[in-house]
């Protein structure tokens, strides 16, 4: 009789040390959408220069970096609550569907097919997508001498398609990993152009070690409205980070987040649009 009652108690402290391990797991990644919670994972690319960067002694570095460093502190964390998460192009909606992260700063165009999958706030940047060729090419003057060259981009991403469907159909599209690589390639000669949307681009060229060998060829080949990308039917993260982004703009904290990223390479990027603008 007497072990049956120890065993009774022990399953209660059991029980109540179970209950309250779940109850403090929900703060240590994602936190809520209105704060208050221990860390929150956001999702950002580490491989674009004034974009997205993670640098050799682990910091990050860039525009969406500093976008999402400032929303976050908007719904209540603090940067050391920061965890930010690699989101290559091919997995940013499936990384927002199975909640692996709270939000997406990566250089992430608003289109509808990704409407169909997730919701976004924003517009936060207007950038326009564009080619990086090597800096003694003068072969590719319009987008349609891109027929028959070799172009890159990265898995995943709209701007290769949007050339070949549109512009240049027969060109041969060179899909990689990541936009690194695209460079490395394009440098030594094993594909022709890199494409992507100019912010991007600016940042790649503007690197001490390529400045120089790289130049924009000066194609505005579409519009590219940059949202934070969040799970569909958040509302209410959606309305937060929407005011978040509007107060950002009128405090002069997204102007000087461009100055710091994009001036070094003389960027002359849009003015800020408003919340809800898509330019078509």
């Amino acid at each position: 009789m007497q072990l049956r009652k120890v065993t009774a108690a022990s399953a209660a402290v059991l029980a109540l040390a179970l209950t309250a391990t779940a109850c403090g797991s929900s703060d240590d990644e994602g936190g809520d959408s209105a704060g208050g919670g221990k860390k929150i994972t956001i999702g950002i690319k580490i491989d674009q220069p004034g974009i997205g960067l993670k640098t050799p002694d682990g910091k990050f570095t860039g525009f969406d970096v500093d976008v999402a460093t400032y929303i976050a502190k908007e719904l209540g964390y603090d940067a050391k609550d920061i965890n930010f998460k690699e989101t290559k192009s091919a997995d940013r909606e499936t990384a927002i569907e199975r909640g692996d992260v709270k939000f997406i700063a990566a250089s992430y165009s608003i289109n509808d097919e990704r409407l169909q999958k997730v919701d976004f706030a924003g517009p936060y940047l207007l950038a326009h997508q564009d080619i990086l060729v090597r800096a003694d090419d003068n072969s590719i003057k319009s987008p349609a001498d891109l027929n028959s060259k070799k172009l890159c981009s990265v898995t995943g991403s709209t701007s290769a398609q949007n050339v070949k469907e549109k512009l240049a159909p027969k060109a041969q599209l060179q899909e990689y990993g990541g936009y690194s690589e695209c460079l490395t390639g394009l440098e030594n000669k094993a594909v022709d152009a890199l494409t992507t949307d100019d912010s991007i681009l600016a940042g790649f060229a503007s690197q001490k070690d390529f400045q120089g060998k790289f130049k924009l060829a000066g194609f505005k080949m579409s519009n590219e409205n940059y949202g934070i990308g969040l799970k569909k039917g958040d509302a209410d993260l959606k309305k937060k980070i929407d005011d978040a982004l509007t107060k950002m703009v009128s405090d002069g904290s997204w102007d000087k987040a461009v100055k710091a990223n994009f001036g070094p390479a003389n960027y002359k990027n849009e003015a800020a649009p408003k919340i809800g603008n898509i330019v078509k």
